[in-house]
C-alpha cells in the first residue's frame, strides 16, 4: 500500500464538473493499493498517517499532528502509484490491486478515518477526478507499507 501525503492549506476533488469533496488545512492523500494488501496493513498505514507530526508548532518546528491542528483529510484513490516504468515509455500497472480488492480497502481506509473522528472527504473510486490543492511548505511524504515494520 502506498500513500502520497501532502500537507495542504486547502484541497478539493471535482468529478464531472462538480466539487465532490473539499477541505481546509490538513492532508490530501493519494492512496494506492496492491493485491497483497490487507486491512491489517491498512490499519498500520492509517496509524502512521494520523500520527505524523508535520505541522508547525509555536516555535516553527514540525511537531504537531493532524488532530493537534484540527486538520481534515481528503482521500483519493490512485492506482497509478503502482506504475512500473522500468521498461519502455508506457507505464505498466500490473502491480496495482484489482479494482474490487482496491475499492474495498479504499472504502475501509475512509471509514476508519471517519470512525476515529477526523473530518474526512473523498473522491470516487475509479472516477476521472480533478484534484486541486495548495501544498503547504511544500510538504509531501511518500509512505509505503513495505517500509513499515
Amino acid at each position: 500500500m502506498r500513500f502520497v501525503i501532502q500537507r495542504v492549506t486547502e484541497a478539493s476533488v471535482t468529478i464531472d464538473g462538480v466539487v465532490h469533496g473539499t477541505i481546509g488545512k490538513g492532508f490530501m492523500v493519494l492512496i494506492g493499493v496492491e493485491d497483497a494488501d490487507t486491512t491489517e496493513i491498512a490499519d498500520k498505514m492509517i496509524r502512521k498517517l494520523l500520527g505524523l507530526r508535520i505541522f508547525e508548532d509555536e516555535n516553527g518546528k514540525t511537531n504537531k499532528s493532524l488532530s493537534d491542528v484540527q486538520g481534515e483529510l481528503l482521500l483519493v484513490s490512485q492506482f497509478t502509484l503502482y506504475a512500473d516504468c522500468r521498461k519502455g515509455n508506457r507505464p505498466s500497472f500490473i502491480h496495482a490491486g484489482a479494482p474490487e480488492h482496491a475499492s474495498g480497502l479504499y472504502d475501509y481506509i475512509v471509514s476508519q478515518c471517519m470512525e476515529q473522528g477526523y473530518s474526512t472527504k473523498q473522491g470516487i473510486f475509479g472516477a476521472d477526478m480533478k484534484v486541486s490543492l495548495m501544498n503547504d511548505g511544500p510538504f509531501t511524504i511518500l509512505l509505503d507499507s513495505k517500509d513499515l515494520i
